[in-house]
């Protein structure tokens, strides 16, 4: 190994690199690490954007039997008028704070798919994070259903758009390689490891030394620039140009959903091949004092994606678009002492794009028939993820799942 002072005394050349074969100085290697790579742009592949609703989304404030008189019995402090909702059809509305995706269910661009869950469902919110994370109800959980089905579709590339000190996903785990977690597109770069400026520059030069050779295909150093994804320096100045430039189609709410889905569409538009792109939003866990609350997290949710999708559409990505919202599970049927609400089961999921099969899937859960005070699942959540796999990413569902399951139908 080449001592990395040594080398920078020495003059940059294209016959030292050539030379090092596969031992290269260190600082080259922890770049290769620590740089998010991408592989051949210019796919048009569909897409799929996941967005988790972290901490138990209230599905019956969410999709309103508006008409079942057990709601508002249930429900004393925390029904919603009836006046204000959107409706989805004449015994079904949504929160009044969903409207702009209710416009987008009006557009045909939205499904929703009632009563989502599993058996035997789980209180805990890490166990049934981690059961909807991994796609499976086995005990011990390793890996992620979307790591899973990225291991099976030829150079899968994606990115975890992360709020601050976010940790990834474990659904990403499992992937060929590591998922990126970003915050922003200056992460996207070509990092250098070294004490002082100039080293800094020097360990740059080398590295668009080794680029420019790598278009010369230069034999001895091809596998060398594959390991260290020195392809990625161009990509990274790319989208430095892009932050700086961007100009969404349609404003962006200002807040932190909708910046990680804004980081998502610049990455889209930017065509440089990932398909699968992960943003969370915290805070679902609405024990006490609920309604402001709730209102205000699913306004966010709503904005944001409606103001995602609809700049992609105008840059003509809506046909390849598919966004899936998601929370580990629902609340109870009935509010607490605290007004608001406990954790519970099922809970509705959202899909928009431009080929899902709009309007209701599946029926809602009946609120004359709880179990221990809980909803009852209608579709089991890894019939929704079989549809996603088969239908649009094109994965074999039971390799990723584990067991069979019949898509649910919510892709036209």
């Amino acid at each position: 190994m080449i001592h990395r002072r040594a080398f920078l005394r020495n003059a940059i050349s294209t016959s030292g690199l050539v030379a090092w074969g596969c031992t290269a100085p260190r600082f080259l290697q922890q770049t290769a690490a620590a740089t998010p790579w991408l592989g051949e742009a210019g796919t048009k592949d569909t897409l799929l954007v996941v967005v988790q609703l972290t901490g138990g989304n209230d599905g019956l404030n969410t999709v309103i039997p508006f008409k079942d008189p057990l709601y508002a019995q249930y429900r004393p402090t925390l029904k919603l008028p009836t006046a204000p909702l959107p409706k989805l059809n004449d015994q079904l509305a949504v929160h009044s704070s969903l409207k702009s995706l209710a416009d987008l269910y009006e557009q045909q661009a939205v499904c929703v798919v009632q009563g989502v869950g599993y058996p035997n469902p789980s209180q805990s919110h890490f166990r049934s994070m981690d059961i909807w994370q991994a796609g499976s109800l086995a005990d011990t959980l390793t890996e992620g259903w979307i790591g899973k089905a990225m291991a099976k579709i030829p150079k899968a590339q994606g990115f975890h758009l992360a709020a601050s000190n976010e940790a990834a996903p474990l659904a990403l785990a499992g992937a060929p390689a590591k998922v990126p977690s970003l915050t922003s597109l200056s992460e996207f770069q070509v990092r250098t490891f070294a004490g002082s400026a100039q080293d800094r520059m020097q360990q740059k030069r080398i590295i668009e030394g080794a680029a420019e050779m790598s278009q010369a295909k230069t034999p001895a150093l091809l596998d060398f620039v594959k390991q260290t994804a020195v392809s990625t320096y161009q990509s990274s100045q790319r989208l430095q140009e892009i932050a700086k430039s961007y100009q969404p189609k349609v404003p962006y709410p200002a807040s932190g959903l909708a910046e990680r889905l804004k980081l998502a569409a610049q990455l889209i538009d930017a065509d440089m091949g990932a398909r699968v792109f992960y943003v969370t939003i915290d805070g679902f866990d609405t024990h006490a004092n609920q309604l402001d609350l709730h209102a205000n997290l699913l306004q966010e949710v709503a904005d944001a994606i409606a103001a995602f999708y609809k700049d992609l559409a105008a840059r003509g990505h809506g046909h390849r678009l598919l966004i899936m919202t998601f929370s580990e599970f629902g609340r109870r049927a009935k509010e607490n002492g605290s007004k608001g609400t406990d954790h519970g089961s099922a809970a509705p999921m959202f899909l928009v794009g431009g080929r899902v099969k709009p309007g209701v899937a599946g029926e809602h859960p009946r609120l004359d028939r709880l179990e221990d005070g809980n909803l009852v699942h209608h579709t089991d959540f890894r019939q929704v993820y079989a549809a996603v796999l088969e239908q649009w990413l094109g994965v074999a569902s039971k390799d990723v799942l584990g067991g069979t399951f019949k898509p649910a139908a919510i892709l036209a």
